[in-house]
């Protein structure tokens, strides 16, 4: 496992992409600060310096980036749980850490390169919010929280990086031995599974059911007047009084 550490990047994803094919499988780029950092649905994620972690992962042994999602959040949720495991963190579908209804951290993948028309491999991306104020927190354009907020104790940002690049490692060798169990564990922790939730499609269309299922390509899967449909991508909302708290957090 090798872990490169920049000042200044504008993007970790995107130096890992530009320089993919001379980065060795299983590195970790990060960044003490991005000048344009980048979440899903062309989202800027803001990136202060030396406050949280912004780091990409380079994963040349797969093609899928669902997979690496599931990969990449598994390392950033266990380690997590490490620093503050009185807190009940979880997963929103497709790709998000969240507590209650608050974002602790995004991850973005990517496809890298092609040779003879098949993908080299995927980078993924993530942020996770450690050491961001309440007062900050609160000037985002979504509901979020950090390990600070939470527990009212500061981290030390190497020592999170340490840990998430062991568990990125760990995750990714288990990956490439049984992928199934690695998309197991990840579904698990997707807690929101049989609750109401509403999707944005792409299209800006608004569909609220019962989220039943992830099927095995990583779809989700959502129950919509007996009917169910299945989304690839799209943007899902939290309504917090929708939510049974107290069941997903078994």
């Amino acid at each position: 496992m090798t872990v490169i550490e920049f000042e200044t990047l504008d993007s970790t994803n995107q130096y890992a992409r530009d320089n993919f094919k001379d980065l060795a499988d299983l590195t970790m780029i990060c960044a003490r600060t991005q000048t344009a950092g980048r979440g899903r649905l062309g989202r800027v994620w803001q990136s202060p310096r030396d406050v949280n972690i912004y780091a990409s992962m380079v994963m040349k042994d797969l093609e899928s980036g669902f997979h690496a999602g599931c990969i990449t959040g598994l390392a950033g949720i266990t380690a997590l749980r490490e620093f503050a495991p009185q807190i009940n963190f979880f997963f929103k579908w497709p790709n998000d850490i969240y507590v209650r209804d608050r974002k602790i951290a995004g991850i973005l993948c990517e496809s890298a390169g092609f040779t003879n028309g098949k993908i080299d491999g995927v980078v993924a991306g993530i942020g996770l919010n450690i050491n961001f104020a309440p007062k900050d927190l609160r000037l985002l354009d979504n509901p979020a929280t950090s390990l600070y907020e939470l527990t009212n104790e500061k981290f030390n940002l190497k020592k999170v990086i340490n840990r998430l690049a062991f568990w990125f490692q760990e995750y990714y060798i288990a990956y490439t031995k049984e992928s199934g169990s690695i998309f197991e564990l990840w579904k698990q922790d997707n807690r929101l599974l049989g609750q109401k939730l509403t999707v944005i499609t792409p299209k800006g269309e608004v569909i609220t059911g019962i989220f039943s299922n992830i099927s095995n390509d990583g779809a989700m899967l959502l129950e919509v007047n007996n009917a169910t449909i299945a989304f690839h991508c799209g943007d899902v909302k939290i309504d917090r009084e929708l939510i049974d708290w107290d069941n997903i957090h078994l």
